[in-house]
Protein backbone atom coordinates (compact mmCIF):
# COMPACT_ATOMS: atom_id res chain seq x y z
CA UNK A 1 0.00 0.00 0.00
CA UNK A 2 1.31 3.40 -0.76
CA UNK A 3 1.55 6.81 0.10
CA UNK A 4 1.49 8.24 -3.65
CA UNK A 5 2.55 11.84 -2.54
CA UNK A 6 3.21 13.30 0.90
CA UNK A 7 0.97 15.99 2.07
CA UNK A 8 2.63 18.93 3.72
CA UNK A 9 -0.65 19.77 5.63
CA UNK A 10 -0.39 15.97 7.44
CA UNK A 11 2.13 15.47 9.82
CA UNK A 12 4.36 12.33 8.59
CA UNK A 13 3.89 10.20 11.71
CA UNK A 14 0.02 10.31 10.58
CA UNK A 15 0.84 9.29 7.29
CA UNK A 16 3.27 6.44 7.98
CA UNK A 17 0.71 5.41 10.71
CA UNK A 18 -1.86 4.77 8.56
CA UNK A 19 0.37 2.75 6.40
CA UNK A 20 1.56 0.41 9.43
CA UNK A 21 -1.68 -0.12 10.39
CA UNK A 22 -3.08 -0.75 6.79
CA UNK A 23 0.01 -3.65 7.25
CA UNK A 24 -0.60 -4.92 10.99
CA UNK A 25 -4.48 -5.03 10.27
CA UNK A 26 -4.05 -7.35 7.05
CA UNK A 27 -5.14 -5.18 4.79
CA UNK A 28 -2.24 -4.64 2.84
CA UNK A 29 1.37 -6.82 3.02
CA UNK A 30 3.67 -4.40 2.77
CA UNK A 31 4.30 -0.50 2.74
CA UNK A 32 5.84 2.10 -0.03
CA UNK A 33 5.76 5.57 -0.96
CA UNK A 34 6.06 7.25 -4.11
CA UNK A 35 7.54 10.76 -4.72
CA UNK A 36 9.19 11.69 -2.02
CA UNK A 37 12.35 13.37 -1.70
CA UNK A 38 15.21 11.79 0.02
CA UNK A 39 14.58 13.59 3.45
CA UNK A 40 11.08 12.91 3.92
CA UNK A 41 12.20 9.48 2.39
CA UNK A 42 15.04 8.84 5.03
CA UNK A 43 11.98 10.77 7.82
CA UNK A 44 9.36 8.01 6.21
CA UNK A 45 11.16 5.12 6.76
CA UNK A 46 12.66 5.88 10.45
CA UNK A 47 9.00 6.05 11.00
CA UNK A 48 8.16 2.91 9.60
CA UNK A 49 11.15 1.22 11.29
CA UNK A 50 10.28 2.32 14.61
CA UNK A 51 6.35 0.86 13.79
CA UNK A 52 7.43 -2.39 13.44
CA UNK A 53 6.51 -1.66 9.34
CA UNK A 54 9.47 -1.25 7.10
CA UNK A 55 9.38 0.45 3.81
CA UNK A 56 9.72 -1.65 1.50
CA UNK A 57 9.88 0.35 -1.91
CA UNK A 58 9.84 3.71 -3.38
CA UNK A 59 7.64 4.78 -6.42
CA UNK A 60 9.47 7.50 -8.19
CA UNK A 61 9.15 8.74 -11.64
CA UNK A 62 12.21 8.58 -13.49
CA UNK A 63 13.35 8.19 -17.41
CA UNK A 64 16.06 10.15 -19.51
CA UNK A 65 14.02 13.01 -19.26
CA UNK A 66 13.38 13.40 -15.38
CA UNK A 67 16.53 12.51 -13.73
CA UNK A 68 15.95 13.75 -10.21
CA UNK A 69 16.26 10.61 -8.46
CA UNK A 70 20.10 10.84 -9.26
CA UNK A 71 22.45 11.39 -6.41
CA UNK A 72 20.12 11.88 -2.97
CA UNK A 73 17.39 9.70 -3.42
CA UNK A 74 18.96 7.19 -4.75
CA UNK A 75 21.36 6.72 -1.95
CA UNK A 76 18.77 7.16 1.03
CA UNK A 77 16.80 4.14 -0.68
CA UNK A 78 20.51 2.02 -0.51
CA UNK A 79 21.44 3.28 2.78
CA UNK A 80 17.69 2.15 3.87
CA UNK A 81 17.54 -0.73 2.38
CA UNK A 82 14.49 -0.01 0.02
CA UNK A 83 14.02 -0.84 -3.26
CA UNK A 84 12.94 1.25 -6.56
CA UNK A 85 10.57 0.65 -8.74
CA UNK A 86 9.98 3.68 -11.18
CA UNK A 87 6.95 5.02 -13.55
CA UNK A 88 6.79 6.52 -16.80
CA UNK A 89 9.99 5.26 -17.94
CA UNK A 90 8.96 5.79 -21.37
CA UNK A 91 8.20 9.46 -20.27
CA UNK A 92 4.52 8.96 -21.64
CA UNK A 93 5.80 7.12 -24.50
CA UNK A 94 8.25 10.52 -25.36
CA UNK A 95 11.42 7.89 -25.30
CA UNK A 96 10.15 5.06 -27.95
CA UNK A 97 9.80 5.45 -31.53
CA UNK A 98 6.10 6.42 -31.49
CA UNK A 99 6.74 10.74 -32.06
CA UNK A 100 9.53 10.61 -34.16
CA UNK A 101 7.18 11.68 -37.46
CA UNK A 102 5.22 13.60 -36.03
CA UNK A 103 1.82 13.21 -33.58
CA UNK A 104 -0.19 9.69 -34.68
CA UNK A 105 -3.91 11.05 -33.72
CA UNK A 106 -4.15 7.30 -31.97
CA UNK A 107 -1.04 8.14 -29.85
CA UNK A 108 -1.81 9.79 -26.09
CA UNK A 109 -0.71 13.09 -26.95
CA UNK A 110 -2.75 12.83 -30.05
CA UNK A 111 -6.09 12.66 -27.59
CA UNK A 112 -7.58 15.25 -25.50
CA UNK A 113 -7.41 15.29 -21.82
CA UNK A 114 -4.00 13.09 -21.50
CA UNK A 115 -0.86 13.53 -19.30
CA UNK A 116 1.06 13.34 -22.37
CA UNK A 117 -0.08 16.74 -24.78
CA UNK A 118 0.92 18.12 -28.25
CA UNK A 119 2.79 20.39 -26.22
CA UNK A 120 4.81 18.55 -24.35
CA UNK A 121 6.15 16.77 -27.60
CA UNK A 122 8.69 19.90 -28.46
CA UNK A 123 10.80 19.80 -31.33
CA UNK A 124 14.09 19.74 -28.87
CA UNK A 125 12.40 16.70 -27.13
CA UNK A 126 12.22 14.66 -30.15
CA UNK A 127 15.67 15.76 -31.50
CA UNK A 128 17.21 14.25 -28.61
CA UNK A 129 14.86 11.28 -29.39
CA UNK A 130 16.47 10.90 -32.70
CA UNK A 131 19.69 11.18 -31.38
CA UNK A 132 19.16 8.36 -28.77
CA UNK A 133 17.44 6.28 -30.99
CA UNK A 134 20.69 6.32 -33.28
CA UNK A 135 22.45 4.47 -30.30
CA UNK A 136 19.64 2.38 -29.77
CA UNK A 137 20.03 1.03 -32.97
CA UNK A 138 23.69 0.43 -32.59
CA UNK A 139 23.30 -1.67 -29.44
CA UNK A 140 20.43 -3.80 -31.36
CA UNK A 141 17.63 -2.43 -29.80
CA UNK A 142 14.60 -0.14 -29.83
CA UNK A 143 14.72 3.00 -28.44
CA UNK A 144 12.14 2.20 -26.31
CA UNK A 145 14.18 -1.17 -24.81
CA UNK A 146 17.34 1.09 -24.28
CA UNK A 147 15.11 3.35 -22.50
CA UNK A 148 13.80 0.82 -19.80
CA UNK A 149 18.10 -0.64 -20.11
CA UNK A 150 19.51 2.52 -19.61
CA UNK A 151 17.40 2.71 -15.96
CA UNK A 152 17.92 -0.83 -14.84
CA UNK A 153 21.16 -0.28 -15.23
CA UNK A 154 21.26 1.77 -11.77
CA UNK A 155 22.56 -0.13 -8.51
CA UNK A 156 19.22 -0.05 -6.43
CA UNK A 157 16.77 0.15 -9.42
CA UNK A 158 14.27 -3.25 -8.57
CA UNK A 159 12.25 -2.58 -11.47
CA UNK A 160 9.87 -0.40 -13.92
CA UNK A 161 6.70 0.00 -14.57
CA UNK A 162 5.82 0.52 -18.09
CA UNK A 163 2.22 1.40 -19.27
CA UNK A 164 1.43 -0.57 -22.24
CA UNK A 165 -1.46 -0.94 -24.51
CA UNK A 166 -0.90 -3.20 -26.82
CA UNK A 167 0.68 -7.41 -25.88
CA UNK A 168 3.73 -5.89 -28.46
CA UNK A 169 4.69 -3.34 -26.39
CA UNK A 170 5.11 -5.27 -23.02
CA UNK A 171 6.92 -7.86 -25.16
CA UNK A 172 9.33 -5.12 -26.50
CA UNK A 173 10.02 -3.57 -23.12
CA UNK A 174 10.49 -7.24 -21.64
CA UNK A 175 13.36 -7.91 -24.34
CA UNK A 176 15.10 -4.95 -22.60
CA UNK A 177 16.51 -7.28 -20.44
CA UNK A 178 18.87 -8.79 -23.53
CA UNK A 179 20.99 -5.75 -23.04
CA UNK A 180 21.23 -4.32 -19.87
CA UNK A 181 25.44 -3.22 -20.45
CA UNK A 182 26.47 -0.11 -21.08
CA UNK A 183 29.83 1.00 -22.06
CA UNK A 184 31.39 4.55 -20.33
CA UNK A 185 31.06 5.60 -23.98
CA UNK A 186 27.44 5.11 -24.41
CA UNK A 187 26.83 6.35 -21.29
CA UNK A 188 28.69 9.60 -21.88
CA UNK A 189 26.94 9.82 -25.25
CA UNK A 190 23.36 9.88 -23.77
CA UNK A 191 24.49 11.89 -20.81
CA UNK A 192 25.60 14.67 -23.29
CA UNK A 193 22.27 14.39 -25.66
CA UNK A 194 20.15 15.09 -22.88
CA UNK A 195 21.96 17.95 -21.71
Amino acid sequence: FYSHRPDPETPLEETMGALAQAVRGGKALYAGISAYNAELTRRASKILREMGTPCLIHQPIYNMFNRWIEGQLMSTLQEEGIGCIVFSPLAQGLLTNRYLKGIPKDSRAGKPDTYLTAQDVTEDKINKVRKLNHIAQRRGQSMAQMAVSWILRLKGMTSVLVGASRLEQINDNVAALKNLHFTSEELSEIDEILK
